[in-house]
């Protein structure tokens, strides 16, 4: 038999089975069973029991309740849901067991704490519809995001093959599918998200009219043509399961969410996981944030610039118009040093206004953060005024779109207090003058003082005893204290109340009826207080979608002026981007490298052109450490920040449009899907032979290596051949295989190219300099030299080289040619027996050899010579 509280939160616990309960009990949130063993390992809380009548003990864990936004974090962090149940009344008016309930779920892709969220980034929460059944990889599914803590929702349909790539630009915290199809989506998405967070949702709640009913209710509207997105159909349904798993965890409060927008997939570049990584635009290949284009690019001064900023590197831009519109806004700043710096200034007190909005409408603000809001507001104007003389499209149209909500700033102003307490229940939150009955119970609760010291005298002067006071405890309230030295001087109407050891103390009907005065107008001042406050928060929810606008306007500025900003410091110039099939670079710089370079160095600039018709595919050859990967990481690099609007490392660049950009950079393996490099790379080759098109950049670095030399050669050499005559894409391709500069002599659109270097003996000098030709050495030996590997090794590299050499590598004309070729060279390259005959007779020192000495070793090298028949 359970005891009744155990009974109440077990209730409560069935109906959230896939949650970490905290379940508040006084000033605690206790967790019990199994939520306590968790909940005692991720926070390093002592795990202790609780009795439960018959039952037995269950295991307990808690933390006191206002510690919820240190411990909260670590448990989604740790990626549990967290269900969080209040008491629903005042304990000391319950009769029996206290009401409580979950008014809130907390899950990893809905998060308002600033201690779980990172303000440069956003926390998405993904839904993906798929039709049913899936018939090809070009059917269309629904795609629907929302970052719940900014307000930003969208809905898009794509082909389900599109989808890995798609949703890795998201990065969702978590990702909401149907539970018919969850298993096809994990399976799908796991490779290339790693281990994200995947929530199973009713079959039901995947139904179009349902959805499109749940939408038009919450938008309060009778369609959704004003939207855009009407004719969503699949899309829709993933937008409403999203809807739907808001009101279940938020308990409906979302009234900041006011728009849904289309998001049009054709419109950017999508960038898959291995272009993400290769290029090292958020992220390092070693896993860290700096050493990224993001870090080298992001000066922005607001947190929502910084995650705008984020998403247009993410998502570069395929239409030239808003591009061009972009690098028009940049010019005006770089151009206009007094501008960006005008600019700058009214930027830096602007916080987070996206989150901020969002935790006022739903109730979760505090007094300063309201009063930050406030505060914000009066940029709004002067950022306007500042704006009214810019002559860029993109410059007028932010300056135009910037609601200043000057009534709204002064209602604040007349509402709140400059200085208000953190708490609510602290009081002073409400300025004086606001709300006639608030300043009328504060006056009577202030003139307590004034009373209480007001009637001590008249009381000593009516009693005659000088030493009377009038005092004040919680447990009695106000009292009146006489030392037992003037006992006999007490007025009959005064009654006893408490007896010290040298005084007595009481009361009287008057000063009870004050009491009662004051702590009644005390406990009005707060309820009162938190009235208006709610008022306050919910007057600034109704602009709630104004403040967004202002947000998204202040957001872009954000960022055209950090890309302006670094243009400025760091030499960048304005591309021009057209709708050519050309990208012409002129020495052209890696935008990061060349920041992380010794003080005293120099990057080496480059040029490219690449275009579909004379210089489709570069092949570029050269040795390790020369540059190669380098050089094609800036090439992508370059490309990517002209289509998202910025300028470009170099001294002239003409950017035609590319649909995509693909990259296959360095050798990686994917332990745990047990793939191996060579595997994860020809998954890598496949994706770019299956989607690229004509338009598309492709970035190819040492194909083919993680197989055998031959294997790789006929891998690299065929897939060139195929991207030349088949796709048609821009392509450079690094490689160390020479026999792949045959391919210029063969083909029109292939050109060779080298990164230059200098030899002086066995020694080399790397000049990093791309040129016209191809390298006939990879200086691998030479490199290996540098790097410290003992000369015995060297030396005999050396000697395994000349055989090597020796030995001509051709393509054969069948199957059956190449494999004789490719055995016999093998046969060179493994066999040690010659080498080890010269080893032995260069040894001897014939003069100081005796003859028993000289028969033994005659013997050895007729057994080798045995062994080689």
């Amino acid at each position: 038999m359970y005891t009744p509280l155990m009974k109440q939160y077990q209730q409560v616990k069935s109906k959230y089975p896939d949650t970490v309960l905290l379940f508040r009990m006084g000033d605690f949130y206790e967790t019990f069973e199994e939520d306590a063993k968790i909940t005692s390992k991720v926070l390093g809380i002592v795990l202790t029991k609780r009795g439960n009548g018959a039952a037995g003990d269950v295991p307990l864990a808690g933390f006191p309740y206002h510690a919820l936004d240190a411990y909260l974090p670590k448990l989604l962090r740790a990626g549990y849901r967290v269900a969080i149940c209040e008491q629903l009344e005042d304990p000391k008016l319950a009769k029996g067991i206290v009401k409580r309930d979950v008014i809130e779920v907390v899950t990893p892709g809905i998060a308002f704490s600033d201690k779980v969220l990172d303000n440069k980034k956003n926390n998405y929460l993904v839904a993906i519809a798929l039709p049913s059944p899936i018939a090809t990889g070009s059917d269309l599914i629904g795609f629907s995001y929302i970052d719940v803590s900014t307000g930003e929702y969208g809905v898009s349909e794509l082909p389900f093959v599109q989808l890995p790539e798609h949703i890795t630009s998201f990065q969702p915290q978590e990702i909401l599918v149907q539970k018919r199809d969850s298993s096809t989506i994990s399976e799908i998405l796991t490779s290339s998200l790693g281990s994200p967070l995947f929530t199973k949702i009713d079959d039901w709640v995947f139904n179009a009219d349902y959805a499109y009913e749940l939408l038009v209710t919450h938008f309060k509207t009778q369609t959704l043509k004003g939207f855009g997105v009407e004719e969503m159909r699949i899309g829709l349904v993933a937008a409403g399961a999203i809807l739907n798993y808001l009101q279940e965890t938020q308990k409906s409060n979302i009234p900041h969410i006011k728009k849904i927008v289309p998001h049009d997939v054709s419109a950017t570049m999508a960038l898959d996981a291995a272009t993400r990584r290769n290029l090292e635009i958020t992220t390092s290949i070693s896993g860290q944030t700096e050493g990224t284009l993001f870090s080298v690019i992001d000066r922005t001064l607001t947190p929502m610039g910084g995650r705008m900023l984020k998403q247009w590197i993410f998502h570069p831009l395929k239409n030239g118009e808003p591009i061009n519109e972009r690098l028009e806004a940049v010019k005006e700043f770089v151009e206009n040093a007094s501008l960006r710096s005008a600019i700058s200034e009214l930027l830096q007190p602007i916080g987070d206004l996206e989150r901020l909005i969002a935790r006022i409408a739903t109730g979760r603000a505090m007094p300063r953060e309201v009063i930050q809001l406030r505060e914000m507001l009066t940029q709004f104007p002067l950022l306007k005024e500042q704006l009214r003389q810019v002559h860029s499209a993109l410059l007028q149209k932010l300056a135009n779109s910037i609601d200043t909500l000057e009534e709204l700033k002064e209602y604040l102003k007349k509402a709140l207090a400059d200085e208000p307490p953190q708490a609510i229940a602290d009081g002073g939150v409400i300025r004086k003058g606001f709300n006639t009955e608030l300043d009328e119970l504060r006056s009577l609760a202030a003139g307590a003082k004034d009373w209480i010291a007001r009637l001590q005298q008249s009381e000593r002067q009516r009693t005659g005893i000088p030493s009377l006071k009038v005092g004040y405890n919680s447990v009695f309230g106000y009292y009146i204290e006489i030392t037992n030295t003037h006992r006999e001087k007490v007025p009959a109407n005064y009654i006893r109340k408490q007896t010290l050891t040298n005084a007595e103390r009481y009361i009287t009907p008057e000063l009870k009826e004050y009491e009662e005065k004051i702590l009644h107008a005390e406990e009005k001042i707060v309820a009162l207080e938190m009235q208006l406050f709610t008022e306050v928060r919910q007057t600034i929810a109704h602009r709630a979608e104004a403040i967004q606008q202002d947000a998204q306007c202040i957001a872009t500025l954000d960022c055209l002026l950090s890309l302006a900003t670094v243009a400025y410091e760091n030499d960048y110039v304005c591309p021009v981007v057209d709708n050519s099939s050309r990208i012409e670079i002129h020495e052209g710089r890696h935008p990061v490298v060349e920041k992380l370079l010794p003080p005293g160095e120099h990057y080496t600039p480059n040029d490219v052109f690449l275009d579909t018709e004379e210089n489709q595919i570069v092949i570029l050859t050269g040795p390790n450490m020369s540059g190669k990967s380098s050089y094609l990481r800036q090439v992508g690099l370059i490309v990517l920040l002209a289509q998202a609007g910025s300028f470009v490392p170099a001294k002239q660049a003409t950017i035609g449009v590319v649909d995509r950009i693909y990259t296959r950079v360095g050798a990686s393996d994917n332990i745990t899907s047990g793939e191996s490099t060579f595997l994860v790379e020809m998954h890598e080759a496949a994706n770019i032979v299956n989607t690229a098109t004509k338009k598309s950049l492709i970035l190819l670095d040492e194909i083919g290596r993680g197989t055998s030399t031959f294997d790789g050669i006929s891998i690299a050499w065929a897939l060139t051949e195929y991207i030349h005559e088949h796709i048609g894409a821009k392509t450079l391709f690094a490689t160390h295989y020479h026999e792949l500069n045959e391919l210029a002599d063969k083909f029109p659109r292939i050109k060779n190219y080298k990164v230059d270097v200098r030899e002086y003996g066995d020694k080399i000098i790397f000049l990093h300099k791309v040129m016209p030709g191809f390298a006939d050495h990879s200086y691998g030996i030479q490199v290996a030299q540098m790097a410290g590997i003992p000369d015995e090794i060297i030396e005999r590299a050396k000697q395994i080289l000349q055989n090597l050499e020796s030995s001509e590598l051709r393509l054969a004309s069948s199957p059956q040619e190449q494999r004789e070729s490719i055995q016999t060279l093998q046969l060179t390259m493994f066999d040690s027996s010659e080498y080890r005959i010269r080893e032995t007779l260069e040894s001897i020192d014939i003069n100081s050899m005796t003859p028993l000495e000289a028969l033994h070793t005659l013997a050895q090298l007729i057994e080798i010579v045995k062994k080689m028949k």
